[in-house]
């Protein structure tokens, strides 16, 4: 994997991708298309574009200020006040052109909390703390999961290019979180997981010789464990008992299991 510096670069690139793509749909469609619904139920593009917003903000806290993130997080726990309702409903006293203000400011100034990032700090977040290269990892699986979402709602292709590799590693990280996020005993069988990258080179993870074993091409796979896609509608061999429970539950996002996605 990447150094920090390097990741931080790819979280921009990633974020700028999805904002090029934002701009053209407003200079075609205009301010319509951030009111376009997004598979999430009930969410519009400027609901995902808010949940980007408010968890970049908090992040810049967690970075600069970790004592403020970590007393708003234990008023949160207290209240019962979950961020993402929180970040919803704030975004929906904006217009949709304010909500795409508010994530642009947000992301600028995270970009530039992470570059002053200590590379071996220990970051808090919404669970255990995390490393540095975990925690700006894990905001590159965010922007590309959330902006799927985005581009579903447009009608435009997933955004597959080497930084997927940041998605699948985190994808790939999270097996046992899925299961412990569930109350469920995560198998200690080793699982190869051996994925097909945009430029046609191969990235594994695995001792390589594991009986369970998920393959297929890299986008599917990010699709499937950021639950953006169900098993039925992407191309993934996965063999053994092992392998095929942990796809039907892997998330590679925080928080309470997800729903998932209908078939298509």
């Amino acid at each position: 994997m990447a150094d920090v510096g390097a990741l931080v670069g790819d979280l921009r690139d990633e974020q700028d991708a999805l904002d090029g793509e934002l701009t053209a749909g407003l200079d075609e469609r205009g301010t319509d298309v951030l009111d376009l619904a997004t598979p999430a139920k009930g969410w519009t593009v400027a609901d995902q574009l808010s949940h980007l917003a408010g968890f970049d903000e908090a992040a810049t806290t967690a970075v600069v200020r970790p004592d403020d993130f970590n007393a708003d997080l234990e008023r949160r726990l207290a209240e019962g006040d979950h961020p993402v309702t929180g970040y919803t409903e704030r975004g929906r006293q904006m217009s949709g052109l304010e909500v795409l203000d508010w994530w642009r400011t947000s992301r600028a100034e995270l970009l530039a909390a992470l570059a002053t990032m200590d590379p071996r700090a220990r970051v808090p977040w919404y669970g255990p703390p995390m490393s540095a290269m975990s925690f700006v990892t894990a905001r590159i699986m965010e922007t590309w999961a959330h902006g799927q979402d985005i581009r579903d709602a447009m009608g435009l292709a997933p955004q597959a290019g080497p930084r997927l590799r940041h998605v699948a590693h985190i994808g790939v990280g999270a097996r046992p979180f899925s299961f412990t996020i569930r109350d469920l005993p995560a198998p200690e069988l080793p699982i190869d997981v051996v994925l097909e990258a945009p430029d046609g080179s191969t990235w594994s993870w695995g001792p390589g010789d594991a009986a369970d074993r998920v393959s297929g091409p890299a986008v599917d796979f990010c699709l499937a464990v950021t639950q953006r896609r169900h098993l039925d509608d992407v191309h993934l061999d996965i063999v053994g008992p092992a392998a095929t429970k942990w796809m039907s539950i892997a998330q590679a996002f925080a928080g309470p299991p997800g729903p998932g996605r209908a078939p298509l």
